[in-house]
């Protein structure tokens, strides 16, 4: 049983994406583009956690939608 969110597959591989995607986007001049994807993959983090944290099935899963 998966007690913390750090524990789910899916957020480990979203973190490990996470930190490839500023590694890629490190010297990226275009400034505007290069944080709205970066919020992409912390947003996708954030909403792991959230629905982790909701702690039903039903609203688990509205936050990987």
């Amino acid at each position: 049983m998966v007690k913390r969110f750090e524990d789910l597959i899916a957020w480990q591989k979203v973190k490990l994406f996470c930190v490839k995607i500023y590694q890629a986007f490190e010297d990226n001049k275009d400034l505007g583009f290069k944080d709205q994807i970066q919020r992409v993959v912390v947003s996708a983090m954030k909403n792991i956690v959230e629905g982790f944290e909701r702690k039903g099935n039903k609203e688990f899963s509205y936050f990987y939608m």
